[in-house]
């Protein structure tokens, strides 16, 4: 393979040069991960569903891939004010179409969060996170810019209207999920603990108030709290997974994975750990960590606020992400619907983690020659 030169003026090139490159290949490696996991995951799920044919789920994740990855690239080629622009679209309209799940769409497992579209189940919330980081880290950027401005006011706006409709759904995992990220956000804005705390105590009053008035979460808490048969099948199932595979896993016939239910959704993590042990486990861990703190060193380097901003949210986005599904699979948090980023099966998760990603890289591009201030420093 010819090498690629840094005096090559092609757009392949220009981009290679400017991209974080080991992040990069960290997400190829977990890319492939998930490739070998979904294969060993899919056919007992199929088998337990009853669908005939047995490459039925990894064909389709193979499917998403290659648009999961077009949207990295593409994404990523954009210059800092259009994929601002891009991510401001993608919230709104993902906040259209979440109300309009509301009150149109089936419901599913309790909850409203699918929309069908014949070929796929789409879940807007997926895509309403990576945009709500990019509008949220806009606003306070605009805040800190011009202290006349109410760009923190208008940014808690936005997370109350996208927090509200997570919890009418009701999606309390995502919720979580997203509470935190704005946690982050608002440390990296440098706003006082005062009101980090206070997003603390409305957390804490929003679970509580999960608790008493929702059975589905009050049993999801009292099964972590107070283990019963019942209502801990599924992470009973996985922590025994997990223990089959031992230190290197094993491939005789005798694996828990064809018992357990969304193998490869929710508890991939526990087929990995089964079919190669406790190192490919450690390895995803290790994985996940490195790309996280590799994103959140680079944000700490951008000179813009907006940047610095959307680039610590949409890094956080993928590690609480991968910390609640991990974190479940090992019995160290409440059951909980979550993907393991680019490993776990569902169209809308690789597409919108594919966009979550091509944000951070588009937002982390180093740019050379004459490019226009206001493209790079939005």
């Amino acid at each position: 393979m010819k090498q690629i030169s840094r005096l090559d003026e092609s757009v392949f090139a220009r981009w290679w040069w400017s991209v974080d490159r080991p992040s990069l290949g960290i997400l190829v490696l977990i890319m492939m991960i998930g490739a070998v996991l979904i294969i060993a995951a899919g056919p007992p799920a199929a088998m337990r569903l009853r669908i005939a044919e047995e490459f039925h789920f990894p064909i389709r994740q193979f499917v998403f891939l290659a648009p999961a990855i077009f949207l990295i690239i593409g994404v990523s080629l954009l210059p800092p004010l259009l994929a601002r622009r891009l991510g401001v679209l993608t919230f709104v309209g993902a906040l259209f179409l979440m109300l309009f799940a509301l009150i149109a769409a089936g419901e599913i497992n309790g909850s409203k969060r699918w929309l069908d579209l014949g070929v796929f189940a789409l879940q807007p919330s997926e895509f309403a996170k990576p945009g709500f980081v990019i509008a949220a880290a806009w606003m306070l950027a605009e805040g800190a810019r011009d202290p006349k401005f109410p760009g923190g006011a208008v940014a808690m706006g936005l997370y109350a209207i996208f927090a509200l409709l997570l919890l009418l759904q009701p999606d309390f995992g995502q919720w979580a999920l997203i509470t935190a990220v704005w946690a982050v956000m608002f440390f990296i804005a440098g706003w006082s603990w005062l009101w980090i705390a206070l997003l603390a105590a409305v957390g804490v009053v929003a679970l509580s108030a999960g608790y008493f008035f929702s059975s589905h979460v009050a049993a999801r808490i009292d099964g972590f709290l107070k283990p019963d048969a019942q209502e801990t099948y599924q992470v009973d199932r996985a922590l025994e997974t997990i223990a089959n595979g031992g230190l290197i896993g094993r491939g005789d016939a005798l694996q828990v994975k064809t018992s357990l239910p969304d193998a490869h959704t929710d508890f991939i993590f526990a087929v990995a750990g089964e079919e190669f042990g406790f190192v490919l486990c450690a390895l995803i861990i290790v994985l996940f960590a490195i790309f996280v703190a590799r994103t959140m060193s680079l944000a700490a380097t951008l000179r813009s606020m907006f940047a610095r901003c959307a680039v610590a949210g949409l890094g956080a986005i993928i590690g609480f992400q991968a910390i609640i599904n991990i974190g479940v699979s090992l019995r160290a948090l409440p059951a909980k619907g979550m993907t393991l980023p680019f490993i776990s099966y569902g169209g809308s998760s690789l597409l919108a983690t594919g966009l979550t990603v091509g944000l951070i890289i588009a937002l982390t591009r180093t740019h050379q020659g004459a490019w226009r201030r206001k493209d790079i420093m939005p």
